[in-house]
């Protein structure tokens, strides 16, 4: 896993490739976020769980993750994550029996908008969060 562009004072892209953990991402995103918090004033616990949930469900649900980006805007961090499966993320019903099943609801209760798009390599997963005070 590697760092294409350092977080700057204008808040660059952050661009990682490879994290095949979601602890290894969530750790990468902190950092990204405390310098954006910081200025923003804003907490950021959301944008982690997101990271979290979005990387777990690449190496679960499609063999791992390519790359993930964190993108700072006004107000917002958009959370990007790419693996190589052509099948979009499917809501699972939830069982009191079998944990997990909550991670696709949750990204879009937090996210102020989720998309998906599906390319010849694989897909991309981007929710867009508000950065709240």
């Amino acid at each position: 896993m590697h760092s294409s562009e350092e977080e700057g004072e204008d808040h660059q892209p952050l661009q990682l490739t490879s994290p095949q953990s979601a602890e290894r991402a969530r750790n990468v995103a902190r950092g990204f976020l405390s310098a954006v918090a910081a200025r923003a004033g804003a907490e950021t616990d959301a944008v982690l769980l997101v990271v979290s949930e979005l990387v777990t469900n690449a190496v679960r649900h499609a063999g791992g993750v390519t790359r993930l980006n964190l993108t700072a805007g006004p107000g917002t961090v958009t959370v990007s994550v790419e693996d190589a499966s052509t099948t979009a993320p499917q809501p699972r019903r939830t069982d009191a029996v079998k944990p997990g099943g909550f991670g696709w609801h949750l990204v879009h209760e937090l996210s102020a908008d989720v998309r998906v798009s599906i390319g010849p390599r694989g897909k991309t997963v981007s929710a867009v969060l508000p950065l709240s005070h």
